[in-house]
């Protein structure tokens, strides 16, 4: 019974941004902020060049912001004093570089006082950080507004890393986004690291017949558990998503086939036939990983039922 009223409060929830969506358009700024794009690939080219972790952490706070309630900047409301946000929720607390945002947001604030959301803000960054680092670019549609509601426990919506193909499927669905989003998504992981307490579930106290998952390759999990030993005391302990983490490329398909991934949901992707061949698609094919991923963005970047256009993407108005 409790199950039943959580699965319809969640897809109440859920809906609930979808009705609200805003119509996007390409032009949206064309007459009111025509150098928005130029100054925000600016801004974050210049973080990239004093932090190579800019990319990932910017990629991640947009999927982290469009899977709670759209993509409406929720994410980037500080907490008060009688709510905490999202950004405080467990799976967010390491997130980062929202300085980049503000900055972004202060650089267009010079230039069209009250006219670009920071949820249009975000969603432009995050293609930034993509093509920056080598990856696709594409045309963003325009017109997000920023949301005013951003609650901590909400987090929990988010898709674990210790998610089963099940989970993960279920997730994305509920966002009306296919299995085929699911794959491409997940491709983001070229970018970034992950601390050992994310994939701490494979390397060790696995099951009851194996400390490490068997799927893991063998000397992969030996250094993974020489980084994160079982009584691990350092704070920023972890690895990298993949050998070429400051590159957005298929790096991360080749190495899921070759049993050196990180998450439980990373492995996940390839104990369904469907999930399985994309996989080997997008490891045989940059081109096609890379269009897979750029049709998945723009679909997940449609999510959007805010309500206004912040003036500080830390407070509401």
């Amino acid at each position: 019974m409790a199950k039943r009223i959580f699965a319809l409060a969640l897809s109440l929830f859920l809906l609930s941004f979808s009705t609200l969506a805003n119509a996007l358009s390409l032009n949206y700024y064309d007459k009111t902020c025509p150098m928005v794009e130029t100054t925000i690939t600016s801004v974050v080219k210049k973080a990239m060049m004093n932090d190579q972790t800019v990319p990932a952490a910017l990629l991640r706070m947009f999927f982290h912001d469009c899977f709670i309630r759209g993509c409406d900047g929720s994410v980037l409301l500080h907490s008060t004093s009688n709510n905490q946000a999202e950004k405080d929720g467990p799976a967010n607390i390491s997130l980062h570089a929202f300085y980049v945002i503000d900055n972004a947001k202060k650089e267009v604030e010079a230039k069209c006082p009250g006219v670009v959301s920071c949820a249009d803000i975000l969603a432009l960054a995050a293609r930034d950080a993509v093509a920056l680092s080598g990856g696709p670019t594409w045309n963003v549609q325009k017109g997000r507004k920023d949301g005013r509601i951003s609650k901590a426990i909400d987090t929990r919506l988010l898709p674990a890393p210790t998610f089963n193909i099940s989970q993960l499927q279920q997730s994305f669905a509920q966002r009306g986004l296919s299995i085929a989003d699911l794959v491409a998504l997940s491709g983001g992981h070229t970018l970034g690291f992950s601390h050992c307490s994310s994939f701490q579930n494979r390397i060790h106290n696995f099951d009851t017949k194996n400390d490490v998952d068997p799927s893991l390759q063998p000397s992969f999990a030996a250094n993974l558990r020489s980084v994160c030993p079982l009584h691990n005391t350092r704070k920023n302990a972890g690895a990298t998503m993949d050998t070429t983490s400051t590159i957005f490329d298929n790096v991360y398909f080749k190495l899921l086939l070759q049993g050196k991934s990180l998450f439980t949901s990373d492995e996940a992707l390839l104990s369904a036939h469907e999930t399985k061949t994309l996989v080997s698609k997008f490891a045989n094919s940059q081109e096609d990983f890379n269009r897979a991923f750029v049709n998945s963005m723009l679909k997940m970047g449609s999510l959007n039922g805010g309500q206004e256009v912040r003036l500080n993407c830390r407070a509401v108005n």
